[in-house]
C-alpha cells in the first residue's frame, strides 16, 4: 500500500460501476507497508469513496509443510522461498526496502498524512475477524468471472492459483505491475555535457530499480523481486498475463508541469489526498532527482487495465495509455549454474526431493539472491560487485525476454501515451475527509502547567525507549500517571524541518507544518533532552523495553552520553545461571535461552550491557512473576474507573480472550504483562519490596542459537538484577495508579472525541 498504489485504488473507484465493478482488495504483507497499517489505510480511503462494500483481505496464519504442502491460509507475509509453518522467517528480498525514511516508516503513515486526512468508518482491523487474503480471494474468483490486478508482490496471488487450480478458468486475465523488460534505468546518470569528469552513473541504464541494491542486482525491479518464485508461477500459470513493466512506466515520469497543474486543480477530495500525498513524496525524496525519478508506476497500471478492458474485442491490447508488443519472457529465480547446493536455496539445499516437487538441476536450482550485500555477488576492489561486471550476473526477479522452453508469450506495455484528468471528475467522488466528516470538528492543543505541582523540587527526567507493543502502550499510560514530583517523562515534540535542501528549492517551506517531515529520530530526541539538562547538572533515567538498538546507537555517537545518563532499566534478558531459565524466543527453537529484546539485536544488548552505565535488569524470570490475566484483570475490575484504566482493562481482556479462543496463534500474549513491570518498578519500586542482585553477566553474540544469551561470567559487567518482589503488591499498584482520578486523560476516547466534534461547544 504504497503511495502509486493508492493512487491506482482511487483511480479504479472513480470508473463507472456498470463497466468496473471493483469486488476486492487484497494486501501484499512482505514489501513496503506492514500489513496492519495497510488494511486500516485501504479501510479509511473505502469509507471515503463510500464504498464499504469492497471486502479486504489481509495476512493469515497458514503455512507450508516441509514437502511443500500449502496450508489453508498463508498470509503472504514472507517470500513462498522462504516460508514455513509460521510467520517467522529469513526477509532476504525485503532487506532491499528501507525501514526508515522513504520506506516502511513514511508509507505505512503515509507521511503522517492519512490519519490527519481521511476519514474513518466503523471497519478496522479485529483479530480474529479480518477476513484473509486466501479467503477473500477464493470467494471473490468462485462468483464468477474475474480480472486480477497485481500491483505488489506476487505471493497472495501465487498462493491462490497453487491451492485452486480449479478456478483458474473463472480468472480472465492478470494484469501485472512490475518487472523491467527492456528497460533502461534513467535514474543516476550524468548528464552528457557534464563539466564535472568525476561523475560516475549509479543506475543509469539498469533494467531493474531496486535503488537500495543495484551494485548487487541491477536487472531486478521491486515487486518482482519482492517474491521471485511467485513472480514466476504466475507467469507460468496459463492465465494470460498483461505485463506493465518499468519500460512503459520510465517514459512518462511526473514532471514538473504535470506537478504544478495537479496543484492548480484539486476539486476533489480524492484529488486533494492524491496530491497531497505527491507533494509529501517529493518533498522526502532523494536529492533533487524527483521530476525525473517519480513514475506513476501502479496508478498507470490502472489507466491501461480499464482502457484495454474497455476495447474488449482487441486481441492486441488497444488502449489509451501505452504501445503494447507481445513478447516471449519469464521470472529468473535463481542463478546459474544450477543444480549446485550451495545454502542459499530452500527449495533445494538438503533436500533428497525438492519442495514443490521442482525440477533437479532445473532453472529454479541455484544461487538464490540472499539479500542485497550477498557476498556471493561482489568482488573485492570493485565498485560494483560481479552481479553487473562479469558475464554470470546474478539476476533475481528479472523479468527476462527468452526463446527456450521457459518462455512464455506476455502482452507488455512499452511506451507511455498521454493521460487523462481522472481524479478531478465528480463523478463517484469522496463524500468527506476527516475535518468534513465531522460538523464541528476542531484541533486543540493541550499544554499541562505542572508548576504548581513541582513547586520549584527537582524531579527525574525519564526516557522511555520501547518497541510499542501492547504492554509498551500500557506502560507508557503508566508513567504519564505517575505523579510528576517522582517522575517527569520527557516527550518530545514535532519539530519542524524539511528533510531535503532540495525540497526548499522546489517550493517547499523551510518551517512547514506537515508532521511527517518534522518527525524527530531517536537520535534527536536524545540530543535535544541531553542538552536541555546539561546546564541544570540534571542527569536522565533510561527505561527500555525493547531492543536496545537506540541506546546503543546514542552511545555510539554521542561518547560523553553516559555521562548524562544516570541509571537504565533494562526490561529484557534472562541471566543463565544454573537455575534452568529458560527463554522466549519460540520462532527460534535452536535458541533456548535467550530473550526477545536480547534476540533482536544481540550486538547492542552487548554494548549496553557491557558499558559502564549503571545498569538494572528486570529479567524475564521476574516478568514471568506477574503474567496472570485473571488476576490483573480483577485488579483492575476493582480500581476507581478512569479512562486509563478503562482501556487498559479492554485491552487486556481481548488478548485474554484471544489466548482462550486461539490458543495455539496467541499462546505468547502473557509477554506484554510481564513488560509492565519496568514501569511499576521505576516509578516506586519501593512498594513491591523486591530483593535484588548483582551479578558479572556476559552477553553472547555471532551464533544464531546464542544470539542475545546472558550468561554470568566473572570477568564481565556487574549490574543490578531484580531477583523477586511482592507480585500481590505489584496487582494492586497498577490498578491504583491507573484508578487514580489525578494526571487522567482530557479526551477519554475517539468516540468522547467525534461526539465533541458532532455538536457545538
Amino acid at each position: 500500500m504504497d503511495t502509486d498504489d493508492f493512487f491506482a485504488l482511487v483511480y479504479l473507484l472513480k470508473q463507472s460501476r456498470s463497466q468496473f465493478d471493483l469486488k476486492a482488495v487484497t494486501i501484499s504483507a512482505n514489501a513496503w507497508t506492514d500489513a496492519a497499517h495497510a488494511v486500516n489505510h485501504v479501510y479509511d480511503i473505502l469509507y471515503m469513496m463510500g464504498r464499504d462494500d469492497i471486502y479486504v483481505g489481509v495476512g493469515g496464519d497458514g503455512g507450508i509443510l516441509d514437502d511443500g504442502t500449502i496450508l489453508a491460509d498463508v498470509g503472504g507475509y514472507l517470500p513462498l522461498i522462504e516460508q514455513g509453518l509460521s510467520t517467522a522467517g529469513d526477509c532476504r528480498y525485503r532487506q532491499a526496502i528501507p525501514v526508515d525514511v522513504c520506506g516502511r516508516l513514511d508509507i505505512n503513515t503515509n507521511y503522517g498524512l492519512r490519519r490527519s486526512f481521511l476519514p474513518q468508518g466503523e471497519r478496522r482491523y479485529i483479530p480474529l475477524q479480518q477476513p484473509t487474503a486466501q479467503q477473500v480471494m477464493i470467494d471473490t474468483v468462485s462468483a464468477g468471472r474475474t480480472t486480477l490486478f497485481v500491483i505488489g508482490s506476487h505471493t497472495n496471488v501465487a498462493l491462490f492459483l497453487m491451492t485452486n487450480p480449479h478456478l483458474k478458468t473463472n480468472i480472465e486475465h492478470i494484469y501485472s505491475m512490475g518487472g523491467g523488460v527492456r528497460s533502461k534505468n534513467p535514474t543516476g546518470c550524468c548528464p552528457p555535457d557534464a563539466a564535472n569528469p568525476s561523475c560516475k552513473p549509479r543506475q543509469c541504464g539498469d533494467r531493474g530499480n531496486l535503488f537500495t541494491a543495484y551494485t548487487s542486482n541491477p536487472y531486478a525491479e521491486f515487486n518482482m523481486f519482492a517474491d521471485p518464485f511467485a513472480a514466476y508461477q504466475v507467469l507460468h500459470s496459463g492465465i494470460p498475463v498483461i505485463l506493465v513493466p518499468l519500460d512503459a512506466t520510465n517514459s512518462i515520469p511526473v514532471s514538473k508541469e504535470f506537478f504544478d497543474a495537479f496543484e492548480q486543480q484539486q476539486e476533489t477530495l480524492e484529488a486533494q489526498y492524491c496530491f497531497r500525498s505527491l507533494e509529501l513524496a517529493r518533498d522526502t525524496w532523494f536529492g533533487d532527482q524527483f521530476y525525473t525519478s517519480y513514475f506513476m508506476w501502479d496508478s498507470f497500471l490502472s489507466g491501461v487495465a480499464i482502457s484495454i478492458m474497455q476495447h474488449a474485442d482487441s486481441y492486441l491490447g488497444e488502449n489509451e495509455f501505452a504501445e503494447m508488443e507481445y513478447l516471449n519472457i519469464t521470472v529468473v529465480t535463481s542463478n546459474e549454474p544450477y543444480g549446485v547446493n550451495d545454502g542459499s536455496n530452500p527449495l533445494f539445499d538438503g533436500r533428497a526431493v525438492p519442495k514443490f516437487n521442482l525440477q533437479k538441476a532445473g532453472v529454479h536450482s541455484g544461487h538464490v539472491q540472499t539479500g542485497p550485500q550477498d557476498p556471493f555477488c561482489f568482488v573485492k576492489g570493485r565498485d560494483k560487485g560481479k552481479c553487473q561486471t562479469i558475464a554470470q550476473d546474478v539476476k533475481d526477479g528479472y523479468t527476462k525476454e527468452v526463446t527456450n522452453s521457459e518462455a512464455v508469450q506476455v502482452l507488455v506495455a512499452q511506451r507511455a501515451r498521454p493521460n487523462r484528468d481522472v481524479l478531478n471528475l465528480h463523478h463517484q467522488s469522496g463524500r468527506f475527509n476527516l475535518t468534513t466528516q465531522f460538523p464541528y470538528y476542531r484541533e486543540i492543543l493541550y499544554k499541562p502547567n505542572f508548576a504548581n505541582q513541582t513547586r520549584g523540587r527537582p524531579v527525574r527526567p525519564v526516557i522511555f525507549d520501547m518497541d510499542m507493543s501492547a504492554g509498551d502502550f500500557l506502560a507508557l499510560i503508566y508513567l504519564l500517571k505517575a505523579p510528576l514530583e517522582m517522575i517527569d517523562l520527557k516527550l518530545h515534540h514535532f519539530s519542524r524541518y524539511t528533510p531535503e535542501k532540495s525540497a526548499v528549492q522546489f517550493g517547499a517551506p523551510r518551517n512547514d507544518d506537515r508532521r511527517a517531515l518534522g518527525q524527530a529520530s531517536a537520535l534527536e530526541v536524545w540530543q535535544s533532552i541531553s542538552k536541555s539538562l546539561r546546564p541544570r547538572h540534571s542527569k536522565i533515567t533510561v527505561l527500555t523495553s525493547g531492543p536496545l538498538t537506540n541506546l546503543a546507537n546514542i552511545l555510539d555517537v554521542d561518547k560523553s552520553g553516559n555521562k548524562v545518563i544516570q541509571n537504565v532499566y533494562v526490561v529484557g534478558g534472562q541471566v543463565i545461571d544454573g537455575k534452568d531459565k529458560a527463554g522466549n524466543v519460540f520462532s527460534v527453537p535452536t535458541n533456548k535461552f535467550a530473550e526477545f529484546n536480547m534476540f533482536l539485536d544481540p550486538l547492542a544488548a552487548k554494548m549496553v550491557m557491557e558499558s559502564n552505565l549503571t545498569i538494572t535488569l528486570i529479567p524475564l524470570n521476574a516478568q514471568q512473576k506477574v503474567i496472570s490475566f485473571n488476576r490483573i484483570l480483577q485488579t483492575l475490575q476493582l480500581a476507581e474507573k478512569t479512562p486509563e484504566s478503562t482501556f487498559a482493562h479492554q485491552l487486556l481482556s481481548l488478548l485474554y480472550q484471544l489466548q482462550r479462543k486461539q490458543p495455539k496463534l496467541y499462546h505468547h500474549m502473557e509477554i506484554f504483562l510481564g513488560e509492565l513491570l519496568g514501569a511499576v518498578f521505576l516509578v516506586d519500586h519501593s512498594k513491591l519490596n523486591p530483593v535484588m542482585q548483582i551479578k558479572p553477566i556476559r552477553v553472547l553474540t555471532g551464533n544464531l542459537s546464542q544470539d542475545g544469551q546472558i550468561t554470568v561470567d566473572k570477568c564481565g559487567k556487574s549490574v543490578n538484577i531484580l531477583d523477586s518482589f511482592d507480585s500481590e503488591a505489584y496487582y494492586n499498584v497498577f490498578a491504583d495508579l491507573l484508578g487514580d482520578k489525578r494526571q487522567s486523560a482530557v479526551i477519554g476516547s475517539f468516540d468522547e472525541q467525534k461526539k465533541m466534534w458532532s455538536k457545538p461547544q
